[in-house]
């Protein structure tokens, strides 16, 4: 593990976006042991060498090497926010730090909505990379992919998606098409999944991420989605028309 590295770095990228108190805070608060003084020649920021004081610190503590790894990613993460977490993130991962323990709480997010196996195959490691424009597009094309597969056609898009699950002449099926119910349920997974083509699929698939955005729990929502519409195309059968 290489703390000097990480100390290093990760100073250089918050020592003109935070202040001394709020890093002595944020380490008071997690910490338990007084810091000491580790001074460092390339080090000139006052508030880069604190938070370099405090990493080496916490290095040199004798304690269990998963308790310290636990501490080391809360407190960069904190000292990092909203603006920094990405680099902070990367930094950690790239100096040493288990790529699951640094990501946990995202993983632990991404887990709990229990996703389609598609969904986890597809999207896991955008998201975890907090990558939520590209983890919902890759999500829209897997399933445009699959639905074309199944049904063995050559249409794109919405017009795949009325075509191969039209309650009359589709291919695919969802439910017998006998009652009303049937048909009703046939209708509306056809519109969802032409819903998810034109206002998820198409959107990303044209406009740049930076004028698209896309959030953590717009994303999540999105995903479950379309995990729903995976797990009712596991269920469809196909009937040659």
């Amino acid at each position: 593990m290489n703390y000097k590295m990480i100390a290093i770095q990760i100073g250089e990228i918050i020592k003109w976006s935070t202040s001394v108190n709020e890093i002595n805070r944020i380490a008071k608060a997690i910490f338990t042991f007084n810091k000491r003084s580790f001074p460092h020649d390339s080090i000139t920021a006052v508030r880069a060498q604190l938070l370099y004081d405090w990493i080496m610190s916490l290095a040199s503590e004798k304690m269990n090497n998963d308790e310290r790894n636990k501490l080391i990613i809360q407190f960069c993460k904190e000292i990092a926010g909203k603006n920094n977490i990405d680099p902070v993130v990367e930094i950690l991962s790239k100096n040493g730090l288990p790529y699951n323990l640094v990501y946990k709480d995202e993983l632990d997010l991404f887990l709990k909505r229990d996703f389609h196996s598609e969904i986890n195959r597809h999207c896991r490691e955008l998201f975890l990379q907090r990558n939520y424009f590209h983890a919902v597009f890759e999500a829209a094309k897997a399933y445009n992919y699959l639905v074309k597969e199944k049904s063995n056609s050559g249409k794109d898009g919405v017009s795949l998606m009325m075509d191969v699950l039209s309650v009359s002449n589709g291919v695919l099926k969802i439910t017998k098409c006998v009652s009303e119910t049937d048909r009703n349920v046939q209708d509306g997974v056809k519109f969802l999944s032409s819903g998810l083509m034109q206002a998820i699929r198409n959107p990303t698939a044209h406009e740049p991420a930076i004028t698209w955005p896309i959030s953590k729990q717009d994303c999540l929502d999105i995903l479950s989605f379309i995990s729903f519409l995976f797990r009712q195309l596991d269920s469809a059968q196909y009937f040659k028309v």
